[in-house]
């Protein structure tokens, strides 16, 4: 039993195979702790005005805990790890499935689904599996993702032409359209110069979405940022300035030298986009429009200043091709994919909600919206091409904001597997990557099921405070409290909205130039392997799929027919999919 008032309480060690110390971290009230199934009570009475006692107390709390904790000599991982047999047979376990991987799936590619986890790092791939598991009541690091059961992982080198550390854009352009390009453009070659409107013309390049769509097969984006945003527009826009939304972002001298504007691009180059899901929808209508979910509030009304109403534009082409348009998830759900050719939604102004803070009732969830575009897409009998971003993992790092960005991973992890429930890997080919990485990671020999976002077990040696496991190299989350660091005890670390501490104070936390991890299964995925440049990667899926410049190997060459699913087959995919 533990008595509080308003206290914040941290536990260190979950489960039930050893003793759970619970921190009691207070700035000037009292409380007091106790160890579970411990006789010893951690008492501490803590007065307004006296930090210096105050971290003294809490250095005592956690040296405390340690000795409690160690006194026991209880290990802090399941008994059933002790034997060497759990490990072995684990072991064996993988060797047989990595066997299996010795005949390679050399099917054509009927279909293929491109998840782009924006920001996703591989310390972020780490962190969002263990929350995943801790989410299931689990210590959370024996957890696998979605994307951990593909067979094959490889790495993906992320520089841009004229960045060591790069931006979304650039990095899309290659993963995209199969060439590395400058910072800030999408859809140009490297002789494209960032806000430089006359460097656009001649130096365009295609991406997989348009070969796809001009082979006869459908194309979809879904993302959970803006749908005009960096990631998505490179799959179908050819702009030297990412931020050029619509045209109210853009200086008129580009204007008059004949650039478009990325929403605009949207839907004149590639009008056959049958679905296209996400944010953005005020840069679609004219300027000072009012918003249909945010009446009256004026950043959120119409962008566009050449009076262009480009929403009503598609509803009026698309309508007699069964097309509709929605806004919000009621209206999203209640259609029949059956009934539907093309779907436009756009569910909020900006960029979509964080999912943590997701209305449940109005807004979709990236996995509502990747099911029902799946369903629409694969009609097609020549197959499809679908993207689909988790785009605010990146937003989540840039603000300092880990919980939110592992929540954004998990929830995209959640629709990696809702996508292989509804596929199959004979024939459509899975590639999960992200575009770079962040200056985020977690540490401070924290124990086995230490919460995700809990504090080490551990005080800084040299200014004597707590400190969480969650880091950044630079970000807002560096603060400085009478001239030293912020004593984390006296807030809510563990708050959706927290701002993680950062060594190097910036408005913006800023990316990572490490590789990335590119997760692939289906056909043709051994491909992916070994350490490339991350513009290879559409050109292994067009091998894949028989699209692009690739072709000639095609002769003879079918997607395999999809094998009837057992009872047992479905039961197995069912239990995959919620583990």
């Amino acid at each position: 039993m533990y008595h509080i008032h308003t206290c914040h309480i941290e536990r260190v060690g979950s489960g039930t195979a050893y003793p759970r110390i619970l921190f009691c971290l207070c700035s000037s009230y009292q409380c007091e702790a106790t160890a579970d199934r411990n006789p010893q009570i951690l008492k501490v009475a803590r007065r307004a005005g006296r930090r210096d006692d105050d971290m003294k107390v809490i250095a005592l709390l956690v040296v405390g805990a340690s000795l409690i904790l160690g006194s026991y000599g209880k290990p802090q991982f399941p008994e059933r790890e002790k034997d060497p047999k759990f490990w072995t047979t684990w072991a064996q376990r993988t060797l047989k499935n990595a066997l299996t991987l010795q005949k390679f799936n050399t099917n054509k590619a009927k279909n293929l689904i491109f998840f782009l986890g924006d920001g996703m790092g591989v310390p972020t791939v780490t962190a969002a599996r263990i929350l995943k598991g801790q989410l299931n009541g689990q210590s959370g690091e024996e957890t696998q993702l979605n994307m951990d059961k593909f067979p094959f992982v490889s790495l993906a080198k992320t520089y841009n032409t004229n960045a060591q550390v790069p931006d979304s854009a650039g990095t899309a352009t290659a993963y995209l359209c199969g060439v590395k390009a400058n910072e800030g453009t999408v859809g140009v070659s490297a002789a494209g110069v960032r806000s430089q409107c006359n460097t656009t013309r001649g130096n365009e390049v295609t991406s997989i979405l348009r070969w796809a769509s001009d082979s006869g097969m459908s194309v979809g984006i879904v993302t959970t940022t803006r749908v005009n945003h960096a990631t998505p527009s490179a799959a179908y826009a050819h702009s030297v300035d990412r931020d050029w939304y619509s045209d109210n972002e853009m200086p008129a001298e580009a204007l008059q030298s004949g650039c478009k504007d990325i929403a605009r691009q949207l839907f004149d180059n590639i009008p056959n986009i049958a679905v296209i899901l996400g944010g953005g929808r005020k840069y679609m209508f004219p300027k000072n429009t009012s918003d249909v979910e945010y009446p009256g509030v004026a950043k959120h009304s119409g962008t566009r200043k050449d009076g262009r109403n480009l929403v009503q534009e598609w509803i009026d082409k698309k309508k007699a091709k069964k097309g509709h348009y929605v806004w919000n998830k009621k209206q999203l759900l209640s259609l029949n994919p059956n009934n539907v050719e093309y779907l436009l939604g756009l569910f909020e102004p900006a960029d979509m909600t964080y999912n943590l803070e997701r209305n449940v009732d109005t807004d979709p969830s990236l996995s509502e919206m990747v099911e029902v575009a799946i369903k629409i897409l694969r009609k097609n009998p020549k197959g499809f091409f679908l993207l689909v971003e988790g785009g605010r993992i990146d937003h989540g790092h840039h603000e300092g904001k880990a919980k939110q960005a592992l929540h954004e991973a998990v929830e995209m992890d959640r629709a990696i597997g809702l996508a292989d429930f509804i596929t199959s890997v004979h024939d459509t080919l899975t590639v999960v990557t992200a575009d770079h990485s962040h200056m985020f990671n977690f540490g401070g020999y924290t124990g086995r099921g230490n919460p995700m976002f809990g504090l080490a077990p551990m005080l800084s040696d040299v200014d004597q405070k707590p400190f969480t496991s969650i880091i950044y190299g630079n970000g807002p989350g560096y603060k400085l409290v009478n001239g030293g660091r912020e004593n984390v005890s006296t807030v809510d670390y563990q708050e959706n909205n927290y701002q993680a501490q950062a060594a190097v104070p910036l408005s913006m936390e800023t990316h990572g130039g490490e590789d990335v991890a590119v997760f692939a299964k289906g056909p043709m995925a051994h491909l992916l392997h070994g350490v490339y440049e991350q513009n290879y990667i559409p050109h292994a899926m067009a091998y894949a799929c028989c699209i692009g410049e690739n072709r000639e190997h095609c002769n003879g060459r079918s997607a395999a027919a999809r094998p009837a699913l057992s009872a047992a087959a479905a039961l197995l995919a069912v239990t995959r999919l919620l583990c």
